[in-house]
C-alpha cells in the first residue's frame, strides 16, 4: 500500500495472558511469540483485567511488537473488547452502557464471537452503536459464526475485527486485524486505536487446530469442576 494512504500493519486484538483464568500465556513469552509469527502488534484482552496487559505495555518497550492495553469485559449481555483503556470497565453492566464508557474512556468498543452464546457472545439485539465487530474469531472448528457474524458487520456497516483468542503461545497470530495507520504515522498505540477509530480496519486468520479448540474446551472444565483438576 502506498504512503498516501497510510502504512498497513497487522493487530492480533484478542489475546489472553495468565492474568485470565484460562490463559496459559505469560506475559513474558506474549510478545515474542508475537514477533516470531509477524505480528506488528497486539491487544491483550484478559477477563475484566488490564493488568497482564500493563504488563506485556511495560515490556514492549524493548520490544519491535506495539502492544495496546485492553480488556474483555463480562457485561450483562455478552462478552465486549475494550480495546485502548488503561482501567478496566465495570463488569455486569449492559453492552451498550460499557460500549459508551469505552469510548469516553479514548477507547475502542468491539463485540467478540458474536452469536455464540455458549462463549458469551453478544446477540442481535444487544448489538448497538459499537465500534466494531470480530467477524473471525480463530477458535472455533467451523466457520459458521464467522461468516454470520461477516454478514452482520457488513449489513449493519459495523467495521471488521480478526482476533485469535489465543489463551496459550500456539494461537497467537492465528487471526488478526489489519489496520489502516495515516499517512506517515509510526506504529504506536495511539496510532493503531485512532484507526480503529476510524474504521480502517479489515480481519485476516486462519481458524485453530482441533487439538488446541479441544485442549481448551478441557481446560475450561477443569478450572470450574475441582474434581477434574
Amino acid at each position: 500500500m502506498s504512503e498516501a494512504t497510510g502504512r498497513t500493519v497487522r493487530i492480533d486484538t484478542h489475546l489472553h495472558t495468565t492474568a485470565s483464568y484460562d490463559g496459559e500465556t505469560l506475559p513474558e513469552e506474549l510478545l515474542g511469540r508475537a514477533e516470531a509469527v509477524g505480528l506488528d502488534g497486539v491487544v491483550v484482552t484478559d477477563h475484566d483485567t488490564v493488568d497482564g496487559a500493563h504488563v506485556v505495555a511495560d515490556l514492549a518497550a524493548e520490544s519491535s511488537v506495539t502492544a495496546v492495553v485492553g480488556c474483555e469485559v463480562s457485561t450483562a449481555d455478552g462478552h465486549l473488547l475494550a480495546i485502548g483503556v488503561e482501567d478496566a470497565p465495570p463488569a455486569g453492566d449492559s453492552l451498550a452502557e460499557t460500549a459508551e464508557r469505552v469510548r469516553k474512556a479514548g477507547g475502542v468498543a468491539v463485540v467478540p464471537h458474536p452469536f455464540q452464546r455458549s462463549r458469551h457472545g453478544a446477540n442481535a439485539t444487544t448489538i448497538d452503536d459499537v465500534d466494531g465487530v470480530e467477524v473471525y474469531n480463530a477458535h472455533t472448528l467451523v466457520n459458521f459464526r464467522n461468516e454470520q457474524a461477516e454478514r452482520y458487520a457488513r449489513r449493519h456497516g459495523y467495521p471488521a475485527f480478526g482476533g485469535s483468542d489465543a489463551h496459550r503461545p500456539s494461537g497467537i497470530g492465528l487471526a488478526a486485524t489489519e489496520v489502516q495507520l495515516e499517512p506517515g504515522a509510526a506504529c504506536t498505540p495511539e496510532a493503531v486505536v485512532a484507526a480503529m477509530r476510524a474504521g480502517r480496519t479489515a480481519a485476516v486468520g486462519r481458524r485453530t487446530s482441533t487439538w488446541q479448540y479441544v485442549r481448551k474446551l478441557v481446560a475450561n472444565a477443569r478450572s470450574k469442576t475441582p474434581s477434574l483438576r
